[in-house]
């Protein structure tokens, strides 16, 4: 006995993906392209502000890459990279804080400032910026405890 199979072709018939899904997969397309930019920019930072903090003097250098490796830890959603020279943790581009070495502008002292992007609004009047002579526990802390202020 011979029996036919029987098909039906369905009223919809799908010939891709959605417009849904398409749009959908170029938004996910363009987020990946900027997070390998993003991730290309951030290791690119972190070559120039290791560059520039090579060429400070030794005891600058050893501050700078005590701060650096600080800051890295305290806020790593900051990305660093070099501003005016001098290295610098910027969030969505903009610089929140950077290190000026004394040897910048001959001045007495190194600093840690902040710019206007950073959260440590107080009252109406708070510190931008900070002399640096020496990195012992109790400043380190407070550096931290800053840097995470800054960028909450």
């Amino acid at each position: 006995m011979n029996q036919s199979k029987s098909t039906t072709a369905s009223s919809k018939t799908v010939k891709g993906f959605t417009d849904e899904e398409k749009a959908a997969m170029k938004e996910r397309a363009k987020e990946m392209k900027a997070e390998a930019r993003a991730d290309k920019d951030k290791a690119e930072g972190e070559s120039a502000v290791l560059a520039a903090i090579a060429a400070m003097p030794e005891s600058e250098r050893a501050m700078a890459n005590r701060l650096h490796a600080l800051i890295k830890t305290s806020a790593p959603a900051l990305s660093p990279k070099t501003w005016y020279g001098m290295p610098a943790y910027a969030q969505d581009g903009k610089v929140v804080c950077f290190f000026q070495s004394a040897q910048k502008f001959n001045t007495r002292y190194a600093t840690l400032g902040f710019s206007d992007a950073a959260n440590l609004d107080e009252d109406a009047l708070w510190p931008t910026a900070f002399a640096l002579k020496e990195l012992t526990a109790t400043v380190e802390a407070k550096v931290s405890a800053l840097v995470k202020k800054a960028v909450g």
